[in-house]
């Protein structure tokens, strides 16, 4: 009887405390709602016999070597240029428009020896240039040190860009009218080739 006495007070708090408690979504002791993920079963894997596997793999490697290989085909061919392609015509008529010219070898030898003369004239004119240039820039910068050394405030001024080479351009402002020109409205067609 004693214990029956020790547990009717716990059940009196149970419901009394059933009476006064709120059933919401907040509070301390609220409804948890899931996401509803429409979820299925897995399917479960067929066994492929391990030969058929291998035979598949090596497909998919035989495309791709077979891949690799045609692009490094194409890799060597050049976009074609319309502007340096020749004519179909012109080369169906190549053997008719070669020349039949031979020379003798003192031309030949002649030729070659103008070709290292003139060789040479253009190496000596070149070195002769490029001597003049460094004579000039060092006796510049001989005299913008002599500057310096006399005034600074002349030497700032002479250092500031435009100064040393002066460069005016007096020249038509406009191109001159085309006689008969036929001026387009805007719109053109793209007719340029796509390479991709």
């Amino acid at each position: 009887m004693g214990s029956i006495a020790k547990i009717i007070p716990q059940f009196k708090r149970l419901c009394i405390a059933a009476t006064v408690r709120n059933i919401g979504t907040q509070g301390p002791q609220f409804f948890r709602a899931t996401p509803c993920l429409m979820a299925e079963p897995l399917k479960k894997k067929k066994k492929l016999d391990p030969a058929i596997i291998r035979a598949r793999e090596e497909r998919k490697k035989k495309k791709i070597e077979k891949q690799i290989r045609r692009l490094e085909k194409n890799a060597r061919q050049l976009k074609p240029i319309d502007e340096c392609e020749v004519a179909l015509e012109l080369l169906d008529q190549k053997l008719e428009r070669q020349r039949g010219i031979t020379h003798s070898p003192e031309i030949l030898e002649s030729r070659a020896l103008l070709e290292k003369k003139w060789a040479n004239f253009k190496r000596k004119q070149l070195l002769d240039d490029l001597q003049m240039i460094d004579r000039i820039s060092f006796h510049q910068q001989k005299a913008l040190d002599e500057l310096k050394n006399e005034s600074e405030e002349l030497y700032q001024e002479a250092i500031q860009p435009g100064h040393i080479l002066p460069f005016i351009s007096i020249g038509p402002v406009e191109t001159p009218a085309i006689d008969n020109y036929d001026v387009p409205d805007g719109e053109y067609q793209d007719v340029s080739k796509k390479w991709v």
